[in-house]
């Protein structure tokens, strides 16, 4: 089998974007009153993100969370409310400079996948609205018209990433490893599995663990958007949502 020129996958929430999707989806549906209880919401979503941040948070925990919320409306009214979500959140946190890191990839003519734990609902749009074309991401089950609040097949996140790579690859007739050159571009210590499977890992915009990680290994360290500014873009997302 012939090696493939290069390949480049992206994670997406604090990598591509300054902010956490989820985070603020699910921070969306309880400022707009369309959760249960706004405020127990935003605690356990907090909760979660504290969690995730320090690495002890399970894919599971994290859907029963996050997929409940898809699991708990009508896909029609989820559809729009996602609109609503990517004009008045996510469209303003894509930037020109995460914007221009995939196009150059794309423009290389670079195989191109969005690799994200966040749900496929979610994240589509928002891999559309990069560019590219395609994405692997956490599937939320769908039965007879409504999302069933569970994990369909393998958690897109920590181990579960490789594994899902390669059978997209394996899918597509290759493997990660026929590939002379392969990037991954990731802010969280939870992605150190493909990171470590790449030829070229690239800690972008690193949570201080994964810079520390990344400096002790020579791995190249990215930084997107400044501090303040990824802060600044975290409270005007959720501004929006007031």
């Amino acid at each position: 089998m012939s090696v493939l020129r290069r390949i480049a996958l992206f994670d997406l929430d604090h990598t591509l974007l300054p902010i956490d999707s989820d985070y603020h989806w699910a921070d969306y549906l309880a400022r707009t009153g369309r959760v249960g209880d706004p405020v127990e919401a935003q605690r356990r979503n907090d909760e979660l993100m504290e969690k995730y941040s320090a690495g002890k948070l399970t894919a599971q925990e994290s859907a029963e969370f996050m997929l409940g919320l898809l699991a708990g409306n009508d896909p029609v009214d989820l559809a729009l409310w996602h609109e609503d979500y990517m004009r008045e959140v996510i469209r303003p946190a894509i930037l020109p400079q995460a914007i221009e890191v995939v196009r150059s990839h794309l423009r290389a003519g670079d195989l191109c996948a969005v690799v994200t734990a966040t749900n496929q609902f979610v994240t589509a749009p928002i891999a559309r609205a990069f560019g590219v074309p395609y994405l692997l991401a956490t599937n939320a089950e769908f039965k007879t018209g409504r999302y069933t609040g569970k994990i369909d097949g393998i958690a897109c996140f920590r181990e579960g990433k490789v594994t899902r790579v390669q059978h997209w690859l394996k899918s597509l007739g290759t493997s990660l490893e026929q590939f002379e050159t392969s990037y991954f571009y990731s802010d969280s210590l939870n992605d150190i599995p493909l990171l470590e499977a790449v030829t070229h890992p690239v800690a972008t915009n690193p949570a201080p663990g994964l810079r520390t990680h990344a400096q002790a290994n020579g791995w190249k360290i990215l930084d997107l958007f400044p501090q303040e500014q990824a802060d600044a873009m975290a409270a005007t997302a959720t501004q929006a949502n007031q």
